[in-house]
């Protein structure tokens, strides 16, 4: 199995190393990742100038190659150019420092590649390990192993495209992994207004809770309940219960 690693924290980031180590036990590892941290980036990708891409190297050896583009261009440059005579079987992307669940995970650069990922038919994970200063990649990354390894186990998995979130209590004491929903309450709406030293305005966002809590068994409430969280994605956006409503609709150009 030929597994393509990527991140959107940049390619010298600790959790990116954790994960490249554990996932050895599963297959072969090829490391495509941003040269710099492309946190909140999304689904963004590079077409108005050129993508250069620098080979890493660590113990004597080519380890990674950095690419000067968002988490998606790396894994379209992977798929689509560097690796299109040797097929990647599994895409992971990851461990992202901070938490992406909830509607995160529509801003989140490392969701953003798995998607590219599942894109092209390749069975893809995002993983995530909540922010703390002292945060245990190595915990992490084996605790992201086993799922992952549990996860391409099962034939419905083929191509499919999955978010794993690691509360930073799982890094501490054994936890339960809950398949879950994405939650839909909306954070951080709020804004402080500031002002710099020459008396103009600027605005900090703030992580504000959502007005409404969470329903049960939404990944936000199973991580604050300290379980790791697995929820199956799908970027196609149509809602397809009005699409079927709308063919009545009376609509005129």
């Amino acid at each position: 199995m030929r597994i393509l690693l990527t991140n959107d924290d940049g390619v010298y980031a600790p959790g990116l190393a954790a994960l490249e180590q554990q996932l050895r036990h599963l297959g072969e590892v090829v490391v495509v990742a941003p040269a710099t941290e492309q946190s909140g980036v999304g689904h963004s990708i590079t077409f108005l100038t050129p993508l250069t891409c620098k080979s890493i190297h660590r113990e004597g050896r080519h380890w990674a190659w950095a690419v000067d583009g968002s988490p998606a261009d790396c894994v379209k440059l992977a798929i689509g150019e560097l690796f299109k005579d040797n097929p990647i079987d599994l895409v992971v992307s990851g461990i992202n420092n901070g938490l992406n669940a909830g509607i995160n995970v529509l801003y989140s650069g490392t969701v953003a590649a798995a998607v590219e990922g599942a894109f092209f038919g390749v069975t893809s994970v995002a993983v995530s390990l909540e922010y703390d200063e002292d945060s245990d990649f190595q915990s992490a990354a084996v605790l992201a192993r086993n799922v992952i390894g549990g996860i391409i186990k099962q034939p419905a998995s083929n191509g499919q495209l999955f978010n794993l979130n690691i509360p930073t209590v799982a890094t501490e004491s054994p936890a339960g992994v809950k398949v879950v929903p994405m939650g839909l309450a909306q954070y951080g709406r709020e804004y402080e207004r500031r002002q710099d030293p020459n008396g103009r305005d600027y605005y900090w966002a703030l992580w504000t809770e959502p007005p409404q809590p969470p329903p049960e068994m939404a990944d936000i409430t199973e991580l604050r309940a300290g379980n790791v969280t697995l929820t199956p994605l799908h970027f196609d956006l149509t809602e397809q219960k009005l699409l079927r409503s709308m063919q009545d609709w009376k609509l005129e150009s």
